[in-house]
């Protein structure tokens, strides 16, 4: 039994036992007996009596709630999936006879349930109306479930399993065929008190992010409101459409534009019982399936575990305390505790790791050094083209793919121009708007080849509509890393996507060499650039 039984007589109790007893028909709603016998203790004890029914009929849980309203007890545990209900139907009482409520309504969204259905109890303890509400696998006009209404149970005239199975099976259809390829359907959400062709701009790139993770983004929803939720980010009416959308579309998940904090996303995922993650996560695990070499494995992994380590929480009797009784008394660490040290020991061993690691690349550094070899680093917003730039310069080979953090790895490659001179040129994973600190931190053994460059090639996306946001962002990380000291050479790349005259333009106004890095002959101008400023001797050009 679930709720508050407090203040109940113990033959109140044994009533309310006695209800695990009744079975219901599979094919109906409920019964007039199982209604009477609700109305009657519901009308005696003055509160809401609710029970969950599975599809076989059999009573799962009585559940007690106070005179207006009824709580539903964790159904975490029970069936879920794409285009599938719980497998559980609510029935409770309304004292004063009154239909569906909008709670009601919220808790048939949020729970998945099969059905709500509402036993209206008269003056008398009799039970009067019977309303009851399931969701429709189609948003028609903007309601997402129809309520029916009966005027006592012998005029429920509706074949239950019937009515389930059909709304589960077009709630199926509506997921496309081409959905079996993803792993995960999403949702994007942006919560934002500024401008909202700015958020949405924003998601466009979201969208491209979960792309490159293999995820089927289904909905786009941006929401603009006076003042942040502190506990939700999103307000709970928002929240149920939300969480309507999901049922309808076959969504497991909710992607957040915004950086959640460990109690939102906790609050998030116990509201919609859905999987909750933000723009940072999603990165984090981008980075995650991309990384190959060892570097970039304990790189991702330190950020995971600085990322993961305040969400830990403690739930239910697996929190308990491990020690105790005699021979162990004390204060104990609960498995908490132990989890959060397990993580902190891990850290200091990626971070020492990665000291080795970072001593290697110095060895290295100092061998170019002695080689007197300059250094050049493409630098640039992701999926800006650096790594086919490297390739057309130096006739490699290195893996280029038209989604967003293709390249993780430092790649490092020789290029020799005419004149008998060589440079190192390296290619390093590309920057984004709003990178997680952690991460950057996390990257910092790679990053470190740009303090020893001599030269910064920074690559942009003269195609892209976010061009100049993306140029800022570049700087801004730039600056943050204090390499905003080193040359740097503005490469505009993608020309073959524009106009001649527009890309005249944008090199006028940026300062910078258009290029197209699959075309070679458009690389002899940047080529000639590149010479003026390794060499100033017998060249002078002005450097942006």
């Amino acid at each position: 039994m679930y709720g508050k039984i407090s203040g109940l007589k113990s033959s109140q109790i044994k009533r309310l036992e006695r209800l695990y007893r009744r079975s219901v028909p599979a094919n109906q709603i409920l019964t007039r007996e199982l209604a009477r016998q609700m109305a009657s203790i519901s009308y005696e004890i003055g509160r809401q009596v609710g029970v969950l029914v599975n599809r076989k009929g059999k009573i799962e849980e009585v559940i007690v709630g106070e005179r207006c309203k009824i709580q539903l007890p964790d159904l975490s545990g029970h069936r879920t999936g794409a285009g599938r209900l719980k497998g559980l139907r609510l029935i409770h009482t309304h004292l004063n006879n009154e239909p569906i409520s909008q709670d009601d309504l919220i808790e048939l969204i949020l729970m998945g349930l099969d059905l709500v259905a509402c036993i209206g109890v008269n003056n008398q303890g009799i039970p009067g109306t019977i309303t009851y509400a399931y969701i429709l696998p189609k948003n028609k006009d903007g309601i997402g479930w129809q309520i029916e209404t009966a005027p006592d149970t012998g005029q429920l005239e509706v074949d239950f399993l019937t009515l389930i199975s059909s709304l589960e099976e077009e709630l199926s259809r509506n997921i496309s065929g081409s959905s079996m390829q993803y792993k995960d359907r999403a949702i994007l959400v942006s919560v934002t008190e500024g401008p909202r062709w700015k958020e949405e701009e924003s998601l466009e790139e979201l969208k491209e992010l979960a792309k490159t993770d293999d995820v089927q983004v289904v909905g786009k929803v941006v929401q603009r409101v006076k003042k942040i939720d502190p506990r939700f980010l999103i307000g709970k009416g928002k929240l149920s459409e939300l969480v309507l959308m999901c049922r309808q579309m076959g969504c497991n998940l909710l992607i957040f534009n915004n950086k959640l904090t460990p109690a939102q996303v906790k609050n998030l995922a116990d509201f919609t019982e859905m999987k909750i993650i933000d723009r940072g996560q999603l990165i984090l695990d981008i980075f995650a399936r991309r990384a190959k070499s060892r570097e970039g494995k304990i790189q991702v992994e330190l950020a995971q575990l600085r990322y993961i380590l305040p969400r830990l929480t403690g739930k239910h009797s697996a929190m308990s305390r491990l020690a105790g009784g005699i021979g162990g008394r004390g204060p104990g660490e609960t498995k908490l505790e132990i989890d959060r040290r397990r993580i902190r020991d891990r850290i200091a061993r990626l971070k020492k790791e990665l000291q080795n690691i970072r001593k290697e690349r110095e060895q290295r550094r100092r061998l170019r050094k002695k080689n007197e070899l300059p250094i050049i680093s493409i630098v640039g917003y992701t999926n800006a083209g650096k790594s086919t730039l490297l390739n057309s310069l130096t006739h490699s080979n290195v893996k280029v793919e038209n989604k967003l953090f293709a390249t993780l790895d430092p790649t490092s490659r020789r290029l020799r121009f005419p004149e008998e001179k060589e440079v190192i040129i390296t290619d390093t994973v590309g920057f984004i708007r709003d990178i997680p600190e952690d991460l950057l931190d996390a990257f910092a053994a790679t990053l470190e080849e740009l303090y020893e460059a001599d030269l910064l090639l920074h690559v942009a996306d003269i195609s892209s509509p976010y061009l100049e946001d993306h140029i800022k962002t570049v700087e801004e990380i730039l600056k943050r890393l204090n390499l905003d000291m080193i040359p740097k050479l503005l490469v505009l790349n993608k020309k073959d996507l524009l106009p001649d005259d527009q890309v005249r333009r944008i090199e006028k106004k940026l300062g910078g060499i258009a290029i197209s890095a699959i075309d070679p002959s458009s690389l002899i101008p940047l080529l000639d650039h590149i010479k003026e400023i390794m060499w100033p001797e017998a060249f002078s050009i002005q450097v942006i």
